[in-house]
């Protein structure tokens, strides 16, 4: 079949559009990672200290009613981090959008269960986004030197988020998921995740709530 010449435009056009919108993704992706390439950390060996450990909330159970092993790792990440005298303090930050969804209470108990005092942990309930959860630190609880504890590509993008807002940002690693497909899942999901980063950053994006300072002594 013989394509006319306003069908062969609109083809390349489409092509043009398919290409650029993929290496949109992909150097979003990049730059981010290379940001982050000095500033993330596994083991506590050689971790600067900070006064508070930023953990990026999530659920114990998924949408679909399975365990969520990022919580399971996140937790023992922070063990780890508080244990070795790397932070001071624990803000948990998460969604608590309704009574029956309560990251940040759920990831409390969590440490508690694990030796973490208490009088250590400051719960943030407004951490809606990766993006919310990192300007409170700054803008609500004072931070302006953070250590993020979340998986590594989560990391890297809250400390690009970060160091935008002003704030200087490590990360310390939690523990990946081995399970390929949840895996595959995740990581394709933060390729758009990243784009929808500098589009929030070109636009000047707040978090939902702000409100009153908490001083974190």
């Amino acid at each position: 079949m013989k394509l006319n010449k306003r069908t062969k435009s609109l083809i390349g056009i489409a092509i043009l559009l398919l290409v650029g919108g993929i290496l949109t993704v992909l150097v979003c992706f990049k730059v981010v990672e290379y940001n982050a390439n000095d500033k993330l950390y596994s083991n506590t060996d050689g971790i600067p200290h900070n006064k508070v450990g930023l953990l990026l909330g999530t659920a114990p159970i998924t949408p679909w009613g399975t365990h969520n092993n990022y919580f399971d790792y996140r937790i023992n990440a922070a063990v780890e981090l508080f244990k070795a005298n790397k932070v001071d303090y624990i803000l948990v930050s998460g969604d608590n959008h309704s009574t029956d969804y309560d990251e940040p209470s759920c990831m409390r108990d969590s440490l508690m269960v694990r030796g973490i005092p208490e009088d250590k942990i400051i719960l943030d309930y407004a951490g809606f986004r990766t993006l919310d959860s990192v300007v409170r630190a700054k803008e609500i609880f004072g931070q302006n030197s953070i250590t993020i504890i979340s998986q590594p590509f989560h990391n890297e993008r809250a400390i690009y988020l970060a160091n935008n807002y002003g704030i200087e940002a490590i990360g310390y690693n939690a523990q990946d998921v081995e399970y390929w497909k949840k895996k595959l899942k995740i990581h394709g999901r933060e390729y758009l995740a990243r784009v929808k980063m500098f589009i929030d950053l070109c636009t000047g994006k707040q978090p939902k709530f702000l409100g009153e300072k908490i001083v974190i002594d």
